[in-house]
């Protein structure tokens, strides 16, 4: 590989996959660029440039916090409403500090608003800490301990802010106003977001990669019993994942509120966990545990926002519609594209046998009504009877491959 692609030490600057993901991004936008009948990106390219940066950096900074927990071998489902939980703790504590300011619309102060960003990241430590308690010293998987937390922080966030504002304002509300010009600050300067999440990548690419406590966590993600055996303190290590997890997540939210003016528990972050983890997934994070990277994420992140934001400029009125359903495709494909190599490898085939047959039209009728309610129906049609014969092609394909190797 020539010298210019590699980094410190003779490492690959990216890996062959992430490179891939780097050209996916680019055809995305030359795509984009292509089709959008109002060409936002040749007209108002600065500005096009700013939402996706300013998406992209908010997304990317607790899908940080998702990857080294991934890495660990765990899963965070809780990063949305830890979100919610994170703003709604920083408006509630501003609030109560200065009411009447709050109140009135008006400043606030540095010392409240500091005073509201350390109980959100506070908020984010003990969140962190109870995940990892869950699920060292209770036992509960993973996947159970951050669902609970999924559902409960969003209602216990709820019941904060109507608490809070019963207490401090005339009326109960589900939602706070922020004012203040340090969070409008925030929300008018796109290079805030971006500069964290530049910064926080670089220094957990660091802990991953230059430190003792990184190695730990991807031994702990290759094979918990072996990294047990060999004396790393694998509760530590946990602990370590889940509080970073949960403390880029009340970071994200603080940003959230900066950029929509208001803490609303009830929304605000709602699903946003799975972007996470799709954005890690997509940039080479694998799900079983110890594998992983920080410039994986940070493409990941990139080419998800470019993605959402292709589709919102292409299909325009009602893309919100679409956004999940794109962004479930994108992670299905990306993770089976990834798979593909392992699979022939262990020579198992991707339509197998009946449930192999019956994969066929299920693929083929599923792509065939996405396009046909993004594009036309004749569209539509069409791309389902051409994936009904390309995957009936596969499957005959490796019929004959596997006979072939039998014998």
């Amino acid at each position: 590989m020539p010298s210019h692609s590699r980094g410190a030490g003779g490492a690959p600057l990216l890996r062959p996959g992430e490179w891939t993901l780097l050209a996916a991004i680019v055809a995305a936008v030359v795509f984009t660029a292509l089709a959008d009948s109002n060409h936002s990106y040749w007209q108002r390219p600065l500005d096009s440039l700013r939402d996706i940066a300013r998406n992209a950096a908010l997304l990317g900074i607790f899908a940080l916090g998702s990857t080294v927990v991934i890495i660990a071998g765990g899963i965070d489902l809780s990063a949305g409403s830890m979100i919610a939980l994170s703003g709604t703790v920083c408006a509630t504590t501003m609030l109560a500090l200065a009411p009447a300011e709050m109140a009135g619309f008006k400043p606030v102060g540095p010392a409240v608003v500091a005073a509201g960003c350390l109980a959100s990241l506070l908020a984010g430590f003990l969140v962190g800490t109870l995940h990892a308690w869950l699920v060292t010293t209770i036992r509960l998987p993973p996947f159970i301990a951050t669902l609970a937390t999924l559902v409960g922080l969003r209602s216990f966030a709820r019941a904060l802010c109507e608490s809070t504002t019963a207490a401090f304002t005339p009326t109960k509300s589900a939602l706070i106003n922020v004012a203040d010009p340090f969070f409008k600050a925030v929300r008018d300067n796109v290079w805030v977001p971006v500069a964290v999440f530049a910064l926080l990548a670089v220094i957990t690419w660091l802990i991953l990669t230059r430190t003792v406590l990184g190695r730990h966590v991807h031994a702990l993600g290759g094979n918990e019993a072996a990294a047990r055996l060999a004396g790393i303190r694998t509760d530590n290590v946990k602990w370590f994942a889940y509080v970073f997890g949960a403390m880029t997540a009340a970071l994200a939210g603080l940003f959230y509120v900066g950029n929509e003016s208001v803490a609303a528990p009830v929304n605000q972050g709602r699903g946003h966990e799975l972007n996470a983890i799709a954005a890690a997934v997509v940039g080479g994070c694998s799900l079983s545990g110890g594998v992983g990277t920080v410039p994986g994420t940070v493409l990941g992140a990139v080419f998800l926002r470019v993605v959402i934001d292709a589709v919102s400029k292409i299909i325009k009125t009602g893309a919100d519609v679409y956004e999940g359903l794109i962004v479930g495709i994108v992670v299905v494909v990306a993770v089976t594209l990834a798979q593909i190599g392992q699979m022939a490898r262990g020579g198992r085939r991707l339509l197998p046998g009946a449930l192999g047959l019956c994969a066929i039209p299920t693929l083929a009728v599923l792509g065939g009504a996405v396009v046909a309610m993004m594009a036309s129906p004749r569209a539509g049609a069409a791309t389902g009877i051409g994936a009904f014969v390309l995957l009936g092609l596969l499957r005959r394909w490796e019929t004959r491959h596997t006979a072939v190797s039998a014998s």
